[in-house]
């Protein structure tokens, strides 16, 4: 994929990030690529609800500039229907961008952190020879978890390890036995192996989760009241880094 952004001629493709959801945290270039776009295509589950994405872009585009195009978004066991939706999104976006020339493609948080806009991109790319792909950076639900909270990302020479939970309460484990702040993704369905987790490394005290960040439905609490039931998919969970020595103790 290009990474530019001063292509000039033939048909453009742009994923733009919007952000975690609240419509003030998508950047003025996000905002600036939605409104310069002939179309904005945003991402909507098989079962027709408004997604996060859409609900962020209606802020600055008018409907009638908005195309559904529909995904099997938390699809995870079957492989073959996976594949079948983004196969069919590929192509209606691929009649867009011969129709219209420039598409502006919705995704929550950044296009480039698991958004469905790598695998569009790469449909896309195959069957519109020459289309110019890029990409306009966005919030992450970490970053916008951090500010809300107060948890710190990172200090010094820490690092940071990003786990989709999707990928198993053992990755996660696996993680939080390291060193530096993890952020756990994904994790709303498997909120229990979490706890546990959590609890089994000893970074349950100053670990924070939060859902539906900036949204009506805001929830932002300490890791230790992680229950046993499900929370939302999209919840995000930030255990800092083990901090000693004060100000500048990692330097």
């Amino acid at each position: 994929m290009s990474g530019s952004s001063g292509v000039s001629g033939g048909s453009r493709l742009v994923g733009v990030g919007v952000g975690p959801g609240d419509p003030e945290l998508v950047t003025v270039k996000g905002v600036n690529a939605l409104r310069a776009a002939d179309v904005v295509v945003v991402p909507v589950m098989d079962t027709g609800e408004r997604g996060r994405a859409e609900a962020t872009v209606l802020h600055y585009v008018p409907e009638e500039r908005v195309v559904r195009v529909v995904f099997a978004l938390n699809e995870r066991t079957d492989r073959a229907r996976r594949e079948a939706a983004w196969d069919a999104a590929g192509e209606r976006v691929a009649e867009l961008l011969r129709e219209r020339g420039t598409v502006a493609f919705a995704t929550i948080g950044d296009p480039n952190v698991y958004s469905t806009f790598t695998y569009l991109a790469q449909t896309v790319a195959e069957s519109v020879p020459g289309v110019a792909v890029e990409t306009v950076p966005g919030i992450t639900a970490m970053q916008d978890l951090a500010a809300r909270s107060g948890a710190v990302l990172t200090e010094g020479t820490e690092p940071l390890t990003l786990v989709p939970v999707t990928a198993g309460a053992a990755v996660l484990k696996d993680a939080l036995a390291g060193p530096g702040t993890v952020v756990a993704y994904k994790f709303g369905r498997l909120a229990h192996e979490v706890a546990a987790a959590l609890r089994e490394t000893g970074r349950t005290e100053e670990a924070v989760w939060g859902s539906a960040l900036g949204l009506p439905e805001e929830s932002i609490r300490g890791a230790a009241e992680l229950g046993d039931g499900p929370l939302p998919y999209l919840s995000t969970l930030i255990a800092p880094a083990r901090r000693e020595g004060g100000r500048g103790g990692k330097l």
